[in-house]
């Protein structure tokens, strides 16, 4: 099969998926929109992943040599995909064309590459934006410890509480507007909104639900997925868990399976009764390393080395150093390193033991966030 000469016309799927590609929050604070060579080098990346840099030297002399990582994805050096390529009219487009001659699932994969690398991005300008908290933020906290600490050494601390805060939470944002279309689309499936009504609520059947991953199959009921990190004992004692159970009676009305998938092994009579409810419904649950492998088992070799190496791999190895104080406790400790920050008006230094991280700071009034903060 030839390969489409570089100036073709976009066909309007093509259009579509360039954009949803490549941009993320356009009209947002932290708009990200990849170059061309930005853009080219991410497919370098999934040569790289699937070892199929020789079919691209077939056509495209020259052009692996500028997109080749070399390394794996979290191991790409600072500024890499940053730094500009020279590329030819329309270069980047002919690449995506001959990518999903050449690579299997390459869209699919691509996609949830592309959506992992633009939250990277925009986390990273997160931690350089992100304003440290003032004292009209902070300081009515200092009521609860008043008087133990000098108050100089206690206004820092708040604020440098409050500032750490906000990047976690930010981080927790954002990973939760990733994790679950990832996975979802691994697998072959696409997230619904509630207005889709595709799963109705008993009680209301003009009122839909949301569904983390939608799989439709020929022939067979859909499947109707709920992906978790992890289930605690909070949540029964906070309303939620009555919803996740209604959930699962709801999908059974509505003509689907309820799927339960649960990435934390760590068992608690919460997440039990969780899985005894979706299987009571026709459902299937899936935990731990269970959860792991119906979802790789589902994702077909390609995306399955996906989830393995830009998911599960690094979930894992952050997990490691996570102790369980004895066998049989839900609760585990690690030996935390020894925290220190210092800030200017242009960087912040982070030191954890031996190691040190500097972020260049270009902070944005714009960001911050005083909500939840005036009952402190």
């Amino acid at each position: 099969m030839s390969t489409p000469t570089p100036m073709q016309r976009l066909s309007a799927d093509e259009s579509k998926f360039l954009t949803k590609v490549t941009t993320l929050g356009v009209s947002t604070l932290l708009p990200i929109v990849m170059s061309p060579s930005e853009f080219a080098k991410l497919i370098g990346v999934v040569y790289f992943d699937t070892d199929l840099f020789s079919e691209l030297d077939k056509t495209h002399p020259g052009l692996s040599v500028k997109i080749n990582p070399k390394v794996a994805y979290y191991a790409i050096a600072d500024g890499w995909f940053e730094s500009a390529i020279e590329l030819q009219d329309d270069e980047h487009v002919s690449l995506m064309r001959k990518a999903t001659i050449d690579i299997p699932d390459f869209v699919t994969y691509l996609r949830c590459l592309a959506e992992l690398h633009k939250r990277r991005r925009k986390y990273a300008m997160i931690l350089s934006a992100q304003p440290i908290p003032t004292m009209v933020q902070v300081s009515p906290r200092s009521l609860m410890e008043y008087g133990h600490i000098e108050p100089e050494a206690l206004a820092s601390w708040l604020t440098w509480r409050k500032f750490f805060y906000d990047l976690d939470n930010r981080s927790a944002q954002e990973t939760g507007y990733l994790f679950e279309p990832i996975l979802a689309a691994a697998i072959g499936g696409e997230p619904q909104g509630a207005r889709t009504r595709l799963v109705k609520r008993s009680n209301d059947p003009s009122k839909g639900r949301q569904i983390d991953c939608w799989k439709a199959i020929p022939g067979c009921k859909p499947l109707a997925y709920e992906f978790k990190l992890r289930v605690t004992i909070a949540a029964s004692g906070q309303g939620r868990i009555g919803e996740e159970h209604q959930f699962a009676v709801d999908c059974k009305n509505s003509g689907a399976i309820p799927v339960l998938v649960i990435l934390d092994p760590t068992p608690n009579p919460t997440m039990a009764g969780l899985k005894a409810v979706f299987e009571a419904n026709g459902g299937h649950a899936y935990i731990g390393d269970e959860a792991w492998a119906h979802l790789e088992s589902e994702a077909g070799a390609v995306m399955a080395q996906f989830i393995e190496k830009y998911v599960r791999t690094p979930v894992a190895d952050i997990s490691r150093f996570e102790q369980q104080v004895s066998a049989g406790t839900a609760k585990g400790r690690m030996q935390l390193l020894d925290l220190s920050a210092s800030a200017t008006a242009s960087e912040i230094m982070i030191t954890l033991g031996s190691y040190k991280r500097i972020i260049t700071r270009r902070e944005d009034p714009s960001l911050a966030d005083d909500e939840g903060d005036a009952d402190t």
